[in-house]
């Protein structure tokens, strides 16, 4: 299969997510901003940020890739929920754009594929699916989606409890296996450099780390809760 020459790009790399939220101390653009180049210092091959200000924001200060969503409420389709959402997205300067790409109800009525379909129609993005299932990692190759990632796989409503506190393997090794050479993107629960490492040897195409990075309160939290113990 051909791969894009950004998502090329990408392989074997270190994808950093930069988001903080309403009511957190660092929930401002430029702070997103300045977080992220120092990522991009740091190694980062690409960013991923939410909302619309914190996209723009980061696309003037960096120059890797930026992957855009936007979150709306907190429970079902939250990720970029609406083709609206989508577009905007891409219109405030995000290179790949993030969909959920389970098939639950959205709010505007369109199914997963019509989304892509119809965000294909307005603009030239490139489009990455957050997966909850193996289900979710098909729907999206066939739906023609760039990349597809393990982003929502630890919100299975049956979360498999062979699985630690680390990135899913197992989901991670089996789209590998169906889709080889296809860019299947491990994010969720890396919380440490041997689990990014992990992840690359059992097959993604890159590794999405933010918490770990990026949020200093439960980095905080982590240091504290254990010295508790």
């Amino acid at each position: 299969m051909k791969v894009d020459a950004l998502v090329q790009s990408l392989r074997g790399g270190l994808v950093v997510s930069v988001q903080a939220y309403p009511g957190e101390p660092m929930r401002h653009p430029e702070t997103m901003a300045q977080i992220a180049r120092a990522c991009e210092l740091g190694g980062a091959v690409a960013v991923r940020c939410q909302g619309l200000s914190d996209i723009a924001a980061i696309k003037g200060r960096v120059g890797v890739p930026v992957i855009g969503l936007w979150k709306e409420g907190h429970e079902g389709v939250y990720i970029t929920p609406t083709l609206r959402h989508a577009v905007a997205c891409a219109n405030a300067g995000a290179d790949v754009v993030a969909l959920d790409a389970t098939d639950r109800p959205r709010p505007d009525g369109r199914t997963f594929e019509e989304t892509v379909r119809d965000l294909r129609a307005q603009c030239e993005i490139r489009i990455m699916a957050d997966c909850m299932t193996i289900e979710d990692i098909r729907r999206g190759v066939a739906a023609g989606c760039d990349l597809v990632s393990t982003t929502l796989s630890h919100n299975k409503p049956a979360i498999d409890t062979t699985l630690d506190d680390g990135p899913d393997l197992p989901i991670l090794r089996q789209a590998v296996s169906e889709f080889p050479g296809f860019p299947v993107i491990c994010e969720g629960h890396v919380h440490t450099p041997a689990d990014a490492r992990a992840a690359l040897d059992a097959g993604a195409w890159a590794v999405v780390a933010g918490t770990a990075i990026t949020h200093p309160t439960s980095i905080t939290s982590w240091f504290a809760d254990a010295m508790k113990e």
